[in-house]
């Protein structure tokens, strides 16, 4: 049986008539966890905090410096309005950022841009999560939104630690490329899951088939329909900055995004090649399922065939009309005369074993039995 769970949509939660830019957090919002690296050719700086104090401190600190800031939980509404307030952040990308149903997007405004993907993989009890990713990017800085306090980006903050490449000297721009990469590759390893997960159903398929095949496919094919909701507009997202003439997304780093843009055609194609896979198995279960039934009838067709001639004689000799009239004890004609005939018990059983014989030895010869 299939070890993924049962998958989930996220749904939009907002009153009717609200006013837009509200910053609703949900009650289950996680508290915001604040880490800042602050760096350049030559350096890196970390910071950690709760608040907007540490992230104005570290500002005036590292005057010099392009800031990535990371913010793991939603959970805390004045933090996100004071960041709006002290950048000049419009409402309507605040709530974007707490209202965390959003499509991959990319939005652009005068000094910044805001960008939106879907972190998708399976944690530790394989229940698949479907959380939101934004980023705004300003000259010198870039603020990232998770849901999650799990940390999806080591990778990014060793090369960040390395300093090698153009990940200390390519500005925000770079940086956020380098988030929506990483983003893009967990979705290899969720299908390489899936894959294997398809391997294991088709192996039982033509080993121990059973009812959970169909149950389990349907479950993975629900996965592969969440991720192609995704996957099409992270595509149509990236498009969008690789057309766009904003000062912040250079031409360096839009080379980088062209990598970004066929990863994600790569993980579309797996994703439909696996939807044909899934419909492949759940047909041919079905298929298995019908045949079986059809050897089954067939099997019970034939013994049904045996036996119609034999209950028709059986039928005939137990009609039980009289031989001898019981009041005038004079013989009736044309009443069954072989009714009164000596092992006439035994000749009937006789006949009928012959008539089954011959039914036998013709479905033989007609190959039913090697079809069984």
């Amino acid at each position: 049986m299939s070890n993924i769970k049962r998958v989930r949509y996220k749904t939009r939660k907002r009153t009717v008539g609200e006013r837009p830019g509200a910053i609703n957090i949900p009650d289950d919002a996680l508290k915001p966890v604040i880490a800042i690296y602050s760096y350049n050719e030559k350096e890196l700086v970390t910071a950690e905090g709760h608040d907007i104090k540490v992230i104005l401190s570290q500002f005036k600190k590292c005057p010099e410096h392009t800031h990535w800031i990371q913010i793991k939980g939603l959970g805390d509404a004045k933090l996100i309005e004071d960041i709006g307030n002290h950048l000049k952040i419009n409402p309507l990308v605040l709530e974007d950022i707490v209202n965390t149903h959003q499509r991959p997007k990319f939005d652009e405004y005068d000094d910044y841009v805001f960008s939106v993907s879907r972190q998708i993989y399976f944690n530790d009890e394989n229940e698949l999560c479907n959380n939101q990713f934004s980023a705004l990017v300003k000259k010198d800085l870039i603020i990232s939104f998770e849901e999650t306090h799990t940390e999806h980006f080591e990778a990014v903050k060793a090369r960040l630690a390395a300093g090698k490449g153009a990940i200390r000297t390519a500005g925000p721009g770079y940086m956020c490329y380098a988030l929506s990469d990483t983003i893009i590759d967990t979705y290899f390893v969720l299908l390489a899951k899936i894959g294997d997960e398809l391997d294991a159903i088709e192996d039982r398929l033509y080993t121990d088939a059973d009812k959970t095949i169909m149950y389990d496919t349907q479950q993975l094919k629900r996965t592969l329909i969440i991720l192609r909701r995704i996957t099409w507009p992270e595509r149509d997202k990236i498009n969008d900055i690789l057309r766009t003439e904003n000062p912040l997304v250079t031409a360096e780093v839009k080379m980088f995004l062209r990598d970004a843009y066929d990863h994600c055609i790569q993980v579309m194609d797996l994703i439909e090649n696996y939807k044909e896979i899934t419909s492949s198995v759940i047909d041919l279960y079905l298929s298995m399922v019908s045949n079986r039934m059809n050897e089954i009838m067939k099997v019970l067709t034939i013994i049904s065939v045996i036996f119609i001639p034999l209950t028709f004689v059986a039928g005939i000799y137990g009609m039980n009309f009289s031989r001898v009239d019981p009041v005038n004890n004079k013989a009736m004609p044309d009443n069954m005369p072989e009714l009164y005939s000596p092992h006439g018990y035994y000749y009937a059983l006789g006949g009928m074993f012959i008539i089954a014989i011959i039914q036998v030895i013709v479905f033989w010869r007609k190959g039913w039995f090697s079809k069984l």
